[in-house]
């Protein structure tokens, strides 16, 4: 069988960032899949599922009520490695396009202190398995140590 493409990366070489992982063409529209890189793979310790649910509920309620992005939301969800999210969007996009889309999800994740959207045994299979502390942390973390001073390298995967 042959490898699918986002195992074709070095994890060895790739960093936190915001990377264009693929883009399919679905009749005459594009969908770009981006990965959130939030920590670096093989590396740093990986996210927990309290707070990667927490980030989940957090940025699919914010990315699906965004006055322009809102409509060309496909998904947002959590990489089975735990060192990030996969953020599909309608549209042909480079990183660079997103790059304020993302530092608007993350400051809005770092400062919610509200209660978490659809945390409840009516709306969610694992309601109680939760960490906003800890998602307001790694939000805050990716802001001041990846996206507020993003470049280039921590824009296109490694070669």
């Amino acid at each position: 069988m042959e490898k699918i493409a986002s195992f074709t990366i070095d994890h060895i070489k790739l960093q936190p960032g915001v990377y264009v992982s693929r883009k399919d063409p679905i009749g005459a529209e594009v969908i770009t899949t981006f990965d959130l890189r939030m920590t670096s793979p093989n590396d740093e310790p990986v996210m927990n599922t309290a707070e990667i649910h927490t980030i989940e509920h957090l940025a699919a309620t914010f990315l699906r009520s965004h006055p322009v992005y809102g409509k060309k939301t496909l998904y947002f969800g959590p990489m089975g490695c735990r060192t990030g999210f996969y953020l599909l969007l309608a549209g042909d996009y480079e990183s660079r396009d997103i790059v304020p889309l993302i530092i608007e999800l993350f400051e809005f994740i770092r400062d919610f202190k509200d209660e978490i959207p659809g945390a409840s045994p009516h709306d969610c299979g694992n309601y109680l398995d939760m960490n906003p502390g800890m998602a307001n942390y790694l939000a805050g973390r990716y802001l001041d140590n990846t996206l507020y001073q993003i470049d280039d390298a921590h824009l296109v995967y490694p070669s």
